[in-house]
C-alpha cells in the first residue's frame, strides 16, 4: 500500500468556504481549525462550555485570520446544544460547507474490570455508556444534523463534505481500552453506512484514523513512548489530512490512516491474534479474525504491520494502556 501524497493546491480551495468542527478546543480538533483557516476558510470551534476560554485564547493567538472564526458551545449527546451549533454557523457564515464529527473521548478507567455493590453483585458500568453517547451516538448526532444542513446549503454539490474522525483502533483493537475501541469500531460503521444517504444527497463522507497523537489522551504515557524511540503523529499531521480529504473532491467513503514512523527493514512480527471469529451465512462457516490479521501485512503493507506489533509490544511492556484523567 503506497502513501498518499497531499496535494498544496487542494488545500488552497478551503478559501471563503465554512467549516465546523466538534471538540474544536484543543487538540486534533484546535489544529483541524488552524490548518483550514490558515487556507482562508471560516471555522466554528463547536466544544463543551467549560472550554470556552481556551478556545477563545487560541482564537485571538494562533489562528492566521481569527475575524473568520467562532467559538459555539455545544455538547453533542445533547440534541438541542449540537442543533444551536448548526443553526449559530449558519447565522454567522450563511452557510457549512463542511463538518469534522472530531469531539471523542476515552474511558477514565477500564470498564472490564469488576465492581461489586454491598451485597457482593456485579455493578453495571456507567464509564461504558459515558463513552459509547460521546463516540457513537454523538458523532451519529453530527453525522445526521450535517447531512440536513449541508442538504440545504447554497454550495455546489462539490464543496459539500463530512470527515468522521475515527482511529487506529477503529480497525484494531490491540490496546484493550474496551470502550474506546468499540465505539470507533462503530463510527467505521457509520461511515460505511451513511454512503447511501450521502450519494443520494450529493454529500461527501469520508472518515480519518489517527495512529498515536499527542493530545490529552494519550497524556500518560506519551513520555515513554518517545524514550522508546517511536514516533508518533502531531495534531498538526492529522489535520492536514483532514483538510485534505475533507477538500479533495475525488474521495468519497475513503478512510485514510494517518501514522508517522519510521521502520528499518528485517523480519515481519505482527502476531497473530488470539481468537476467533466465525462468519455464519447460510451453507457457508468461516473465520474471520485470524485470516484477517494474517492479511494486515498484504493490507496495509509490511512496514505499518511491523510498526503496529512494535506499538503492541509497547503497550504490553508498560502494563497496558495508560487511560486519561476524566473531565
Amino acid at each position: 500500500m503506497s502513501n498518499i501524497t497531499i496535494d498544496p493546491s487542494i488545500l488552497s480551495t478551503a478559501t471563503n468556504k465554512t467549516v465546523l468542527i466538534t471538540g474544536a478546543a484543543r487538540g486534533i480538533g484546535a489544529a483541524t481549525a488552524k490548518q483550514f483557516n490558515a487556507h482562508g476558510a471560516n471555522v466554528v470551534l463547536a466544544d463543551l462550555a467549560q472550554f470556552r476560554s481556551i478556545a477563545e485564547q487560541f482564537i485571538q493567538h494562533d489562528l492566521a485570520d481569527p475575524s473568520r472564526a467562532t467559538f459555539v458551545e455545544g455538547n453533542i449527546v445533547d440534541w438541542d446544544e449540537l442543533r444551536n451549533c448548526f443553526k449559530k454557523t449558519v447565522e454567522r457564515f450563511g452557510g457549512i460547507d463542511i463538518v469534522v464529527a472530531n469531539a471523542g473521548i476515552m474511558e477514565s478507567r477500564s470498564v472490564l474490570d469488576f465492581e461489586v455493590d454491598d451485597d457482593g453483585e456485579l455493578k453495571e458500568d456507567v464509564e461504558a455508556k459515558r463513552v459509547f453517547d460521546v463516540n457513537l451516538r454523538g458523532t451519529l448526532n453530527t453525522l445526521r444534523l450535517a447531512l440536513f444542513y449541508l442538504s440545504q446549503s447554497p454550495s455546489p454539490p462539490s464543496s459539500k463534505s463530512i470527515i468522521l474522525v475515527g482511529s487506529s483502533s477503529s480497525y484494531f483493537g490491540g490496546t484493550g481500552v474496551a470502550a474506546y475501541v468499540a465505539s470507533k469500531h462503530g463510527v467505521l460503521g457509520l461511515l460505511r453506512a451513511g454512503q447511501g444517504k450521502g450519494r443520494e444527497l450529493g454529500i461527501r463522507i469520508n472518515g480519518i484514523a489517527p495512529f498515536l497523537t499527542p493530545t490529552h489522551i494519550t497524556a500518560g504515557f506519551t513520555e515513554r513512548w518517545r524514550e522508546r524511540g517511536l514516533e508518533e503523529n502531531t495534531p498538526e499531521r492529522v489535520a492536514e489530512a483532514i483538510a485534505f480529504v475533507a477538500l479533495d473532491e475525488g474521495r468519497n467513503g475513503d478512510c485514510l490512516l494517518v501514522s508517522k514512523f519510521c521502520f528499518s527493514p528485517g523480519q515481519l512480527s505482527f502476531n497473530v491474534l488470539e481468537y476467533r471469529v466465525e462468519l455464519v451465512a447460510g451453507k457457508f462457516l468461516r473465520e474471520l479474525e485470524s485470516s484477517r490479521a494474517k492479511l494486515i501485512p498484504t493490507w496495509l503493507g509490511e512496514d505499518v504491520a511491523q510498526f503496529l506489533s512494535t506499538a503492541m509490544q509497547f503497550f504490553v511492556s508498560i502494563g497496558g494502556y495508560v487511560l486519561p484523567k476524566k473531565y
